[in-house]
């Protein structure tokens, strides 16, 4: 979910490669569609995943979601991890150990304070990375207008879950950690063979805490099903929606439309787990949407 997008390919407003070819408007069309399917089945993908937290708790579900994960990245990068240097293998590792950490302190968010304001602050992490690049004035007040929603959605209250918070804003920092360490990644090693590796060392990772979840809390064949589907949902679509967007729309028009993932996270927490929110914290969110797509579209003019 880099956001619950947790996703095994770098913020594409931050990538280094020259901007893609101008595209034709039914192209652009097909990108546009792919990238708000790639968003939904996401957010969904995360959604699904809770509901076997009952059974397999956070912990398990993110297991899956990793073995599922490094599967994916395995068949489509086949990396040869024979031929890594040392050099390469430091940030590989260190990838792996955030891109677990990024997921395992997301999906236990989502648990404490729903997904809608878990995905929230989790897209603090990009939004960070993307704003400190600049010392532009603009940039400065969509800071602002991004401390102003966080304020609103942190608001001290009987009933605040700051445990949760705290673990959505840790997700956030992993997430921002994520985008630097997959632009070192990506520069030593080729193609997309350095984010396989780490999804791989990420599942090994997690192989031994699958092991024990399932033998502590043996798995129903529902709460099973749920945690594939999030693998597939949130880390296998996705990626393989972003190549195919990737090649149709330019990266700020790419950026824009994943700052609407906290929406689309909203609503799918309210259709599928009867999370609702209420004005204030929709109010937050939007700042924090509203923030990263006025930094976006004032970079293009």
């Amino acid at each position: 979910m880099p956001g619950a997008s947790a996703r095994p390919t770098a913020s594409p407003r931050l990538r280094t490669s020259p901007p893609s070819a101008p595209q034709p408007p039914r192209g652009r069309l097909a990108g546009v569609a792919t990238m708000v399917g790639s968003g939904l089945s996401n957010q969904t993908g995360a959604a699904i995943g809770s509901l076997a937290f009952p059974v397999l708790g956070p912990v398990g579900v993110v297991a899956v979601r990793q073995y599922v994960a490094a599967l994916v990245l395995f068949a489509v990068a086949r990396p040869r991890l024979a031929s890594f240097t040392r050099r390469q293998w430091g940030p590989v590792l260190l990838l792996a150990v955030v891109f677990g950490t990024m997921n395992l302190s997301l999906y236990t968010a989502v648990d404490r304070v729903g997904l809608g304001l878990a995905v929230t602050l989790e897209f603090l992490g990009p939004l960070s990375i993307a704003l400190a690049a600049t010392r532009r004035r603009v940039d400065a007040c969509c800071a602002l207008i991004a401390v102003a929603g966080v304020v609103v959605l942190m608001r001290p209250q009987p009933s605040t879950d700051y445990l949760g918070m705290g673990l959505a804003l840790l997700a956030a920092a992993c997430w921002a950690s994520y985008i630097l360490l997959n632009r070192t990644v990506g520069r030593r090693v080729p193609g997309a063979q350095g984010s396989a590796a780490a999804a791989g060392v990420s599942a090994l990772m997690f192989l031994p805490v699958g092991i024990v979840v399932a033998v502590r809390h043996p798995p129903t064949l529902t709460a099973a099903g749920c945690a594939v589907a999030a693998g597939v949902l949130a880390s296998a679509v996705p990626y393989l929606a972003d190549l195919f967007t990737l090649r149709r729309l330019p990266a700020p028009a790419f950026g824009l439309f994943m700052s609407v993932n906290p929406v689309l996270a909203a609503v799918v927490g309210w259709i599928v787990l009867g999370q609702a929110l209420d004005w204030t914290e929709w109010a937050g969110m939007t700042a924090v949407v509203l923030a990263n797509a006025l930094s976006i579209l004032s970079s293009r003019t």
